[in-house]
């Protein structure tokens, strides 16, 4: 199915078609247009639930038939070239490029195989959560968390709870890891192709990632700590018996730094040349990114040995169920993000106009908490985008005297994208590899109750904190 969308939409955008354009006003766009998306969220939320042989053989037709029944009405009512421009921006600048590097960075980090076992006691399941959440700031949420997720399980393989250490991957790992750099997810990425620059980031998230990950890693170790002690937690024998660690695949190390190197460069590099394909305008240095995506992931299975990826249980299911399930959403999604980004004049008004006061100015609280929750259910990179566009849009600007502004857009968008399984894509990643290692993780409702109880306190920590103080 992923093949089949990717391929049509590669089709469609070499047709001999001039008349594109987004001809529709998004201040009239009724919100019925997002009950697709809508119900995209809600089978993904409820057909594991309650149906969940056919979501797991059947939910790349499901999503199909919720993004079409977006696409023919759509294109009944505003014309098959307004359809065909949102589906081709929506595939061709944000779908693609984040696919691409998604794949590029589970190609090349499961091929690095960690072995040996040691103890997944509480202080190391610390040590180790810990490490990931360091890595992903430098090597991306995906590529940490694809790196690191084996080797815990693997070290916790001898316990019989095993689902809060997963739940809190997902939160340190793969999302709030990440906040240090524009590295180390895609909305701080925006931001930089906006003109944030790379060390303000590094500068003004540090305090809220560490207090963040501080809190967390505290509370996973009493957590931890309780289910460690309990009688009958620890299995007789130890599926993984304990040995040396040792790191296979190293050269993959190198495509890694490949890929932080193709990101940099994507953000430096501007070039003047621009290719248009259906009224989407795709810049040269893009373009060339997306390509070395594709020549880093051929290179990495080539150059790694079968055994290497044999003993990491490589597998390409994780990659292809978020292909599927985004394209859908990156489509879908189109009327509600068009309606968020008329502010005041679009249906979601009203929500929009919490984030200001009466004078105009910015309610810094206010766009934390709406970028974030917003990220938490659709995706984190154009939400980050319309609260940055609704703030100023000026880079410079949201530096200077509106940087409080952008600090809560970019810990909204970073640390919320934890709240579901699929604020941020590395999360149905790590669910996935964790469900293939026999491990019963929550369904989307299940999770949330983890997340509310346990990650929503800490956020109003960080409001107090940095915005109340």
């Amino acid at each position: 199915m992923r093949f089949r969308t990717i391929l049509l939409s590669s089709l469609l955008c070499f047709l001999p078609y001039n008349a594109i354009a987004a001809s529709f006003d998004a201040t009239t766009l009724s919100l019925g247009w997002g009950i697709p998306f809508a119900g995209i969220l809600l089978s993904i939320a409820l057909f594991p639930l309650f149906l969940p042989t056919v979501w797991h053989h059947h939910y790349g037709k499901i999503i199909t038939i919720w993004t079409l029944l977006f696409v023919i009405p759509f294109a009944c009512v505003f014309g098959l070239d307004t359809i065909i421009y949102i589906v081709a921006h929506a595939t061709l600048e944000e779908y693609i490029p984040f696919i691409l590097l998604l794949l590029a960075l589970f190609t090349v980090s499961g091929g690095i195989l960690i072995t040996g076992n040691l103890k997944g006691t509480p202080k190391f399941n610390v040590l180790l959560l810990a490490i990931g959440t360091l890595l992903a700031s430098i090597m991306g949420t995906t590529g940490a968390a694809m790196l690191m997720i084996r080797p815990i399980i693997r070290a916790n393989d001898n316990r019989h709870h095993r689902v809060h250490i997963i739940i809190f991957f997902i939160f340190l790992v793969a999302n709030i890891g990440g906040g240090l750099t524009p590295l180390g997810d895609p909305p701080l990425f925006i931001g930089f192709l906006k003109g944030v620059d790379f060390f303000w980031t590094v500068k003004h998230m540090f305090l809220p990632v560490l207090l963040t990950s501080i809190l967390l890693l505290v509370i996973f170790y009493f957590i931890d700590n309780y289910y460690y002690k309990r009688q009958g937690e620890i299995l007789s024998a130890d599926p993984t018996p304990n040995k040396a660690i040792k790191i296979y695949g190293k050269q993959n190390f190198i495509l890694l730094i490949a890929i932080i190197i193709t990101v940099l460069m994507s953000g430096v590099w501007q070039s003047n040349i621009i290719v248009t394909i259906l009224g989407t305008h795709l810049a040269l240095q893009n373009i060339v990114r997306d390509l070395l995506f594709i020549v880093i992931t051929i290179t990495s299975m080539i150059i790694t040995p079968k055994q290497v990826r044999a003993g990491n249980q490589f597998n390409w299911e994780p990659i292809v169920e978020v292909a599927k399930l985004f394209i859908g959403i990156f489509i879908t999604i189109a009327p509600v993000l068009a309606i968020l980004r008329v502010g005041n004049q679009g249906h979601l008004s009203s929500l929009v106009s919490l984030v200001s006061n009466a004078q105009g100015e910015p309610i810094n609280i206010m766009y934390f908490w709406l970028s974030g929750i917003l990220s938490g259910f659709l995706d984190n990179a154009p939400t980050y985008l319309v609260f940055f566009n609704l703030a100023s849009g000026d880079a410079n600007v949201l530096m200077g005297p509106l940087e409080m502004t952008l600090l809560a857009i970019s810990m909204g968008s970073v640390f919320m994208g934890a709240l579901t399984y699929i604020g941020n894509a590395p999360n149905f990643m790590v669910k996935s590899i964790a469900t293939q290692s026999n491990i019963a993780m929550p369904s989307f409702f299940g999770y949330m109750k983890w997340s509310i109880g346990i990650l929503l306190p800490v956020l109003i920590i960080n409001t107090v904190v940095f915005f109340m103080i």
